[in-house]
């Protein structure tokens, strides 16, 4: 059976002299054999303990651990059980780096889209995030309900014109508009706006907001806190100026 010296053992276990030592010292890897000269000498046993310990390392389960491990009487029960609650802890642990990430892209979107106001409101993440979720939520209830009113205007359009019968354009047309005058009106309690100017939150007239020019994400409008008009970033409804 071949001896390694600690050196040696160290490069084929793939890990530094100082962490074989280290290991030696905590009672997890002993020496098989000493040299006549007081060398400490390991075999291919010492070399698979080796590379078992710093798998279960790698694995995050702590030395202490690792040494129940070894010296328990039914190993791989003690190390299916860790290797169990090692998971759920890795599980949680990437369930608050996948959280941060997506805090960290809100306050970034927020900054660059002027949704912030200022560097106060940053840290009130979660209302932003909450904010986001229901802008996302009451654009595709819009867009949803746009669809539908069309697929209607358009079928009630075919029907007078192959079976020369207006009755259905007669009905779909004042629904339409009646739909859609409540979807404006609800898309406008639940918006509001950020002025570049001043960085301060408003709600606008819904006159002005619904003549207004606008983008996807701004609309040209006049602050209700500095009284300057210019292309306001949309935003959610909290508290704010009217």
């Amino acid at each position: 059976m071949s001896q390694y010296t600690t050196g040696e053992l160290a490069k084929a276990g793939e890990t530094s002299v100082r962490t074989v030592q280290f290991y030696d010292e905590k009672g997890l890897l002993h020496p098989s054999a000493f040299s006549e000269g007081g060398r400490r000498l390991y075999d291919e046993n010492d070399l698979a303990r080796l590379r078992l310990i710093c798998l279960l390392k790698s694995f995050g389960i702590s030395l202490d651990s690792i040494k129940g491990i070894l010296e328990s009487e039914h190993p791989e029960k003690v190390l299916l059980t860790l290797l169990d609650e090692q998971e759920r802890q890795n599980n949680e642990q990437l369930k608050e780096v996948k959280h941060l990430q997506a805090v960290i892209a809100v306050v970034r979107e927020s900054i660059v889209d002027g949704q912030c106001g200022s560097l106060e409101h940053i840290g009130d993440v979660q209302s932003i995030m909450e904010g986001k979720k229901r802008l996302r939520k009451d654009r595709g209830i819009l867009l949803s309900v746009g669809i539908l009113m069309d697929i209607a205007e358009a079928f009630s359009i075919v029907w007078w014109v192959v079976k020369g019968n207006w009755v259905p354009f007669a009905v779909v047309m004042p629904l339409a508009c009646l739909a859609a005058g409540l979807l404006v009106r609800f898309y406008w309690n639940e918006t509001a706006y950020i002025c570049p100017e001043c960085g301060k939150k408003f709600k606008p007239d819904i006159w002005e907001f619904l003549f207004a020019k606008h983008t996807v994400k701004t609309r040209k409008l006049t602050c209700a806190c500095c009284g300057k008009k210019g292309y306001c970033v949309e935003t959610y409804t909290d508290e704010v100026a009217k």
